[in-house]
């Protein structure tokens, strides 16, 4: 699985992977479609990893910093799969980590879910 170019999930939510490094170092941007931030959402930096495996269904892993309009920062892991119709997909677990104002408040800090991407 070649993470290069773009995908979206589930949400709407776009990501471009620009190029995979011979050892598995990405980058790319994430145009998030849902945000509980008050200022306009904006594409944001991401940085991965792939494992890169011969059989092509490779895990991987990246962080989305949210500093162009949010005190936030995402990370997310997953695996890519072909379905039967030979389409790649990849399905991700995600933690998102949101800046409170205090150590009493960091219990309602990290929110966590599942999103599901297939190639543009």
């Amino acid at each position: 699985c070649n993470l290069t170019g773009w995908w979206e999930n589930d949400l709407g939510s776009k990501m471009q992977v620009f190029s995979v490094d011979n050892d598995g170092t990405f980058s790319g941007e994430y145009h998030t479609a849902v945000s509980s931030a008050k200022k306009p959402i904006q594409p944001s930096p991401l940085i991965g990893s792939q494992h890169l495996d011969e059989d092509g269904q490779c895990t991987f892993g990246f962080t989305v910093n949210w500093k162009k309009f949010s005190d936030s920062t995402a990370v997310f892991v997953g695996e890519c799969f072909k379905g039967d119709d030979g389409k790649e997909v990849l399905h991700t677990s995600w933690l998102l980590r949101e800046k409170v104002d205090s150590e009493p408040d960091d219990w309602k800090a990290t929110r966590t879910g599942r999103n599901t991407f297939t190639r543009m």
